[in-house]
């Protein structure tokens, strides 16, 4: 698979989107159906108030956006630093670091929001040369693809940039004891198990579980804590604002940050719905699931 990205890779990103429009979408949403059954149910009981016609179209454009994905993150292996930058806007970047300097490390909390793979380009904007950023990663189930995205990511974020779930914790003891100055990228809209499900809310219309792990590592740690506000103006383009939650996390009270982060990560959505993975079981079980 590492290898099939690397050849797709040489293709302008135009040709991609183009592979994409006439090969890829038709395959995975007319022929395979993928997930469709799911990003219905989701799309239906998320937006109660809005009519068949609205709720097709809102599917149709999430399963165009999805492919989107694809085609960018093969084309980003090659990417030069300029190219991703016509394509890639970061906003706030200069508090993100003032922020690091004061406090160490900077959680970016976010969702699987427009191009959620290409929000590592920040550590690309970053003024001072000490700053590094990390993501949050959990190994895939495919051998070939969890190497094949490892590669992907290794290439444009350097090697040592992410951070397996499991080590997490130990890394950033090794972190703070070396005083060093951070990102840390953690995608917070995954569907916890109900073993881990201690946080719910209504989201989406929907009683919610959230992780709450980068509340509890914001307060342990005394980290800053951001919301990566993701939004997409034109096809290939994405805006990533950094927008602060709490520069104060140990005196928050319990769960104000992981609901401050389901209300944003809610409105973000609603903004440019056809933007989130809808084909993810996010409802798959409620509070009685053992």
């Amino acid at each position: 698979m590492k290898t099939l990205i690397a050849i797709f890779s040489l293709l302008p990103l135009r040709v991609l989107y183009a592979i994409g429009d006439i090969f890829t979408y038709p395959l995975i949403y007319h022929i395979c159906g993928y997930r469709k059954k799911i990003v219905r149910k989701n799309l239906r009981l998320s937006f109660p108030d809005k009519s068949e016609t609205e709720l097709k179209l809102i599917e149709k454009r999430f399963y165009h956006h999805l492919v989107d994905i694809f085609a960018e993150v093969i084309w980003s292996y090659r990417a030069t630093d300029a190219e991703m930058q016509t394509h890639f806007e970061s906003i706030n970047v200069d508090k993100v670091e003032q922020w690091a300097q004061t406090k160490g490390g900077v959680i970016f909390m976010l969702g699987h929001l427009g191009n959620w793979e290409w929000t590592a380009e920040v550590q690309h904007r970053f003024k001072q040369p000490n700053m590094q950023h990390y993501n949050v990663y959990r190994k895939l189930k495919s051998h070939s693809a969890d190497n094949a995205m490892t590669a992907v990511r290794e290439k444009r974020s350097g090697v040592g940039s992410g951070i397996e779930k499991n080590s997490l914790l130990r890394q950033l003891v090794q972190l703070k004891k070396a005083d060093a100055h951070f990102t840390l990228g953690l995608i917070s809209d995954q569907k916890p198990s109900p073993r881990n499900a201690h946080y719910w809310t209504t989201f989406l219309n929907q009683d919610t579980s959230f992780l709450d792990g980068g509340e509890l590592l914001a307060k342990k740690f005394d980290y800053v804590v951001t919301y990566v506000h993701m939004t997409c103006p034109k096809r290939g383009h994405y805006v990533a604002r950094v927008d602060l939650i709490t520069d104060d996390a140990p005196n928050t009270k319990p769960n104000e940050i992981t609901e401050q982060f389901a209300r944003r990560l809610e409105a973000n959505i609603i903004e440019q719905p056809e933007m989130w993975l809808w084909s993810h079981n996010r409802w798959k079980w409620g509070r009685d699931a053992k």
